[in-house]
């Protein structure tokens, strides 16, 4: 691999080449000084490192003597001193000539594996592929994701997701297999769960697609028949139709919030969870769109809960 080109900060270039740098991947500013014995033998260890660790952190140089403004903000008192930045702000550092494998441990806390990387890489272009209709290319890079860094919860709940949306339910299954202990901490995956449940139940419960006119019988004899509205919101799950459960559940939760230990008001909750598009990237400092129809149901189901 070519040697990575050292970047030198001034007060002019620090905005762009440490703040900014900072939003998108961990920045490590060693503070130096030409005269600076240790600061030699410290030098060379953190460029190995910059090109052992492949762009998994940034690495600058701030000359002390030249850059005293920089060095006040920084509060330094000794060099070498080193600070890392993530999302603009500092979160750790160290003082003096450490050894490669100390200075090793100090990255491996923060910058995220190589495993990691590839599998955030992935999910990008898997949401960027399902955004143009490739459903094929989508679920590809997913399982890759997951394959590559199974902690990755957030790849994990994409790949599942879109495997219930293509009916794969058993792969489904399979793929959330792994994490199903956390689905009770986890509003992600306690939603995937929820929809789960929700195919189980209509598939144990023999419900076929003219269902909805048993339903609606039951409903207008009795409309405070929770059950069979209930089983209804899961049925309009099983089959993706979203909005309409979420009105059905509305009619519970207009009558009894509290019904069945808020299983109205959690179910809806979860179709929220499901059916919030991915976060796109925006300009630091703006609010990501938000999408009409989560933001109109999120709105009912507040005035309803809060009424």
């Amino acid at each position: 691999m070519a040697h990575t080109i050292m970047i030198d900060v001034t007060v002019e270039n620090f905005e762009a080449e440490v703040v900014a740098a900072s939003m998108n991947v961990p920045v490590l500013v060693d503070f130096w000084a030409p005269w600076c014995g240790p600061c030699k033998s410290l030098g060379p260890i953190l460029e190995k490192l910059e090109t052992d660790y492949t762009g998994r952190f940034k690495l600058v140089k701030i000359d002390s003597d030249q850059e005293q403004q920089l060095a006040g903000m920084f509060g330094i008192r000794s060099i070498p001193t080193c600070v890392l930045l993530m999302n603009g702000q500092p979160v750790d550092g160290f003082m003096g000539a450490l050894p490669e494998g100390q200075v090793r441990e100090f990255l491996d806390k923060h910058v995220p594996s190589a495993e990691e990387v590839v599998a955030e890489a992935e999910e990008e272009e898997a949401l960027d592929a399902l955004a143009e209709g490739d459903t094929d290319t989508a679920l590809e890079k997913l399982q890759h994701a997951v394959a590559t860094d199974p902690a990755n919860d957030d790849a994990r709940f994409d790949c599942v997701k879109l495997l219930l949306q293509l009916g794969r339910d058993d792969d489904a299954k399979v793929a959330f297999a792994p994490v199903i202990a956390k689905a009770a901490t986890s509003r992600k995956l306690g939603a995937l769960k929820c929809w789960m449940d929700a195919i189980d139940y209509v598939a144990v419960s023999a419900y076929g697609e003219s269902a909805g006119a048993e339903f609606d019988a039951k409903i207008t004899a009795n409309k405070r028949d929770f059950d069979t509205r209930f089983a209804r919101a899961r049925w309009l799950m099983a089959q993706q139709r979203w909005t309409d459960a979420m009105d059905e559940l509305l009619e519970i939760l207009m009558r009894d919030k509290a019904w069945s230990e808020e299983a109205a008001r959690k179910t809806y909750v979860a179709i929220l969870e499901i059916i919030e598009p991915p976060k796109v990237k925006v300009a630091e400092g703006q609010i990501p769109p938000e999408d009409p129809v989560v933001a109109t149901y999120r709105r009912r189901l507040s005035s309803v809960v809060l009424s």
